[in-house]
C-alpha cells in the first residue's frame, strides 16, 4: 500500500495525472503546462507512471517522430481522487505562504525546519 500512496505523495505524478486528464499530451506539451520540472524529471516521472499502468505511451512512426502520453482507466481513477487536492492546493497557496512566513519570522534566523 505504501508504494501505491507513494504516487500520490509526489507532487509531479500528481501535476500530469491531473493535466492528462484533459487528453492525450506530447512530452513538451506536458514539459510547457508543469512550469518547474525539468526534463529528467519529467522523463523519469512519465516512465514511472507508465510502469504503474496509470500512463500508456504511443509512439507514432512519423517523421519526426511522435509520442503521446495519455492516462490509462485506471489512471482516470486515480485523477478523480487527486484533482480535488489540486484544487485545494491552488485555493490555499495564499494562506500557506503567509503561515510560511509567520512561521519564518517566529522561528528566526534558524530557519532550518524549512522546506
Amino acid at each position: 500500500m505504501a508504494s501505491v500512496l507513494s504516487l500520490v505523495g509526489d507532487k509531479w505524478s500528481v501535476m500530469i495525472i491531473v493535466k492528462l486528464g484533459a487528453g492525450p499530451m506530447r512530452f513538451n506539451e506536458i514539459k510547457r503546462v508543469i512550469s518547474g520540472i525539468s526534463q529528467r524529471m519529467l522523463t523519469m516521472t512519465l516512465k514511472s507512471l507508465e510502469r504503474e499502468g496509470l500512463v500508456t505511451r504511443t509512439q507514432y512512426a512519423t517523421i519526426p517522430p511522435r509520442v503521446d502520453y495519455e492516462l490509462t482507466m485506471l489512471g482516470h481513477s486515480l485523477r478523480q481522487v487527486v484533482q480535488p487536492l489540486g484544487a485545494w492546493a491552488r485555493a490555499n497557496v495564499e494562506p500557506i505562504k503567509k503561515a510560511r512566513e509567520a512561521f519564518a519570522r517566529k522561528a528566526g534566523p534558524d530557519t532550518s525546519l524549512l522546506p
